[in-house]
């Protein structure tokens, strides 16, 4: 007899595990700091995973609908005195199968998670959009809690997150904040979006800019003087900035660049590397927009900006100098320094630098 839901998540979280496996054939599985730990003795069958399945739905108090309609659907929900996790349910060879994220109740400390001065200085801006970009897992959704967290914490306003499923729960503090969550609060994260701008929003957090409508109302929304933090799955600033500009036709594309030039304050990009110790460490990049990188993104001249943030000075971060920092600190090998590099030969060039 499989372990129920509840039990599961808990040792999960015995493991100190990210995510949470339940895949049809499979123990279930947790990953603690890169690695697959089993969570069960025995495999999953089908119906122990549906049990499993309509257990999550049952916590999240929502309706199973969507799952059995479009085959896959995205939420939220939390045990008590456990944890928050947000969770994807979805078919696979005509099964169910489901990912559960772990999501800590409260704000993450960002010193904790090793968010730098540099990135949290982002909160202070007052227009104008901010980019947290990584691939998944990688931690941009906790960056942008913090930065969110930030903001309610120092001023006064009103925030608004559209999220899907929403993740961290920001109380009122000096700001009133407004969370949406996509489907249940709003059927899109355009229309969301939209309606967000007559809602005297001072701030916006988007969840992801998934497609031309919701990048398009977003520089919009950054262009009447509102502050708009979002994710995008990318790394790196310029492979950001294209695929924004690359998201429209080709006749639109030069006024994106000027638009996108004007509007853009910031990228964030950022990696989960597995350190000497086993932990995970975060590692990361940030481009602020000075007048040369808005010349270079307006003229389509993205491939310099690596070159730019390099020479940036201190408000800008080198994903390769950080990696460079681990690496001469032994806190990384070699191997995950050169795998996770730009460009891996600047990286060696550096440690030895640093070293001199």
């Amino acid at each position: 007899m499989i372990d129920t839901l509840d039990d599961i998540l808990r040792k999960a979280l015995q493991f100190k595990g990210s995510d949470v496996f339940v895949v049809p054939g499979s123990q279930i599985m947790t990953k603690a700091n890169g690695k697959m730990i089993p969570i069960t003795e025995e495999k999953a069958l089908p119906n122990d995973i549906t049990v499993l399945v309509n257990r999550a739905y049952e916590l999240a108090h929502r309706d199973c609908e969507i799952l059995h309609q479009e085959c896959d659907d995205d939420f939220s929900f939390a045990v008590r005195d456990l944890s928050r996790f947000r969770c994807n349910t979805y078919r696979q060879r005509g099964s169910l199968a489901m990912t559960c994220r772990v999501v800590a109740f409260g704000i993450p400390d960002y010193k904790e998670r090793h968010i730098p001065e540099v990135v949290m200085r982002l909160a202070d801006l007052r227009s104008g959009m901010i980019l947290v970009t990584g691939p998944a897992g990688n931690g941009k959704s906790t960056t942008l809690a913090c930065l969110v967290d930030r903001i309610n914490s120092t001023r006064n306003g009103h925030i608004i997150t559209i999220e899907d499923p929403i993740e961290f729960l920001h109380p009122h503090k000096k700001c009133i904040v407004s969370q949406r969550e996509v489907p249940s609060d709003a059927s899109s994260f355009a229309r969301a979006l939209r309606a967000a701008l007559r809602q005297a929003p001072d701030v916006i957090m988007l969840g992801e800019m998934r497609d031309i409508e919701t990048i398009s109302t977003a520089i919009t929304a950054a262009e009447t003087g509102h502050l708009l933090l979002s994710s995008l799955h990318t790394l790196g600033a310029a492979k950001t900035i294209d695929r924004v500009i690359d998201a429209f036709p080709a006749n639109q594309q030069n006024q994106i660049r000027a638009q996108l030039s004007m509007v853009l304050r910031a990228v964030v990009s950022q990696r989960l590397i597995l350190t000497k110790d086993g932990t995970l460490h975060p590692v990361f990049e940030v481009m602020c927009v000075n007048p040369a990188i808005q010349n270079l993104i307006r003229e389509g001249k993205t491939h310099q900006i690596d070159n730019a943030i390099f020479g940036g000075g201190a408000d800008m971060l080198s994903m390769d100098t950080e990696l460079a920092r681990l690496l001469r600190d032994n806190k990384i090998d070699k191997e995950q320094a050169t795998l996770y590099a730009i460009h891996p030969e600047t990286v060696e060039r550096q440690v030895r630098f640093m070293r001199n």
